[in-house]
């Protein structure tokens, strides 16, 4: 072996074991849970939690892959829908209602957020979409759209209100699997597109006019894995966990890269406190169903790791599969997971 590559080799294993060293040394928090706090009619059931988010008057919201799934038959292609369906609870947990009944953009939810003006957002899968509630339960704006499921005829050149042809619609239209919606003091509003093909981020005006885009395939400053959750901090810092890489990165609102942090596993979920100081909190889990490898790390917005809780498992205080998470302080979130069909309420203790 030659002198470099001994060096080389060295470097990587001293690296490897600081960072095992640092992950050593993360506190453990205690916390309390309760895993069963929701409760549906005999007939509604929590399945796999997309999405879970709550309003300022505790009002929770929780987009799940439950349902019967069908097709019908539009003018021009199959419209299926029903997959996933939206519910909200009062503070308690109690069962109010649901909203969205048969919206064709519900069919895989992977995500759900409550934005400060008390509007619920809605992010699903399979139907590329990204839907608005008001807080009445009306729609307000969706974004995103599907091209056809078979070829249409083209428009002709400068028909009016027409996209490219063959369904492409117009750009800044299409997702390929989005998984996250945030926004920024402005009300810009930003999409974590990055399931699918795609691996970008999506910037639109708080009127739904698509602004800009940044981010590709890859391993590099400003390229992702799997752009699966994003959060933005009081001071317009976008924040995005880049799933395959391992890592946070962290942005401008123009999309200029600013830093990136990791040794916190595969971040699979996060949101951001909107007191002051602001924190996140990032949920992991190294396998595909939260069995093995899972917990939650409190973290400084610099990376600093503040403490950690939870572990893989299918009981109280245990975590499958964490998809979703509502922070709104640092002591108390909701947690929503795929592999557990549920919502934990979690208080942490000071």
């Amino acid at each position: 072996m030659s002198l470099s590559r001994w060096f080389a080799g060295a470097a990587v294993a001293l690296g490897l074991a600081a960072s095992l060293a640092a992950q050593a040394r993360i506190p453990t928090m205690a916390f309390d849970s309760v895993p069963d706090f929701l409760k549906t009619p005999n007939d509604v059931y929590i399945g796999e939690v997309g999405g879970v988010g709550a309003n300022a008057k505790g009002d929770i919201f929780v987009y799940t892959r439950t349902g019967h799934p069908y097709a019908t038959l539009g003018d021009n292609r199959t419209f299926a829908h029903g997959g996933s369906r939206l519910f909200q609870f009062d503070a308690r947990g109690r069962f109010v209602r649901e909203l969205g009944q048969d919206v064709y953009g519900f069919n895989a939810a992977i995500g759900l957020r409550v934005d400060p003006r008390g509007n619920v957002w809605t992010v699903d899968a399979s139907a590329g979409q990204v839907v608005k509630f008001d807080p009445e339960g009306r729609i307000a704006l969706v974004l995103g759209r599907k091209p056809e499921a078979i070829a249409v005829r083209p428009a002709a050149p400068g028909t009016p209100g027409r996209g490219s042809g063959n369904g492409a619609g117009t750009p800044g239209s299409t997702f390929s699997m989005p998984a996250d919606v945030a926004w920024d003091r402005a009300g810009n509003i930003y999409i974590a597109d990055g399931l699918g093909a795609n691996n970008q981020i999506a910037k639109f005006d708080k009127n739904g006019r698509f602004l800009t885009h940044w981010g590709s395939t890859g391993a590099r400053q400003g390229q992702f894995a799997g752009a699966k959750a994003i959060v933005i901090d009081a001071q317009d810092n976008v924040y995005v966990a880049d799933l395959g890489n391992k890592r946070i990165q962290v942005f401008d609102a123009q999309g200029s890269f600013k830093a990136e942090f990791s040794g916190l596993g595969t971040p699979r979920a996060m949101c951001i406190t909107p007191g002051n100081p602001q924190v996140l909190f990032i949920a992991h889990a190294e396998d595909d169903a939260g069995m093995d490898d899972a917990a939650i790390d409190k973290v400084r917005l610099d990376g600093t790791v503040v403490g950690r809780f939870g572990s893989a498992g299918k009981g109280p205080k245990e975590f499958g599969l964490v998809n979703s998470l509502d922070c709104r302080s640092d002591t108390e979130l909701l947690v929503g997971e795929t592999t557990n069909w549920r919502v934990q309420k979690v208080t942490l203790k000071r």
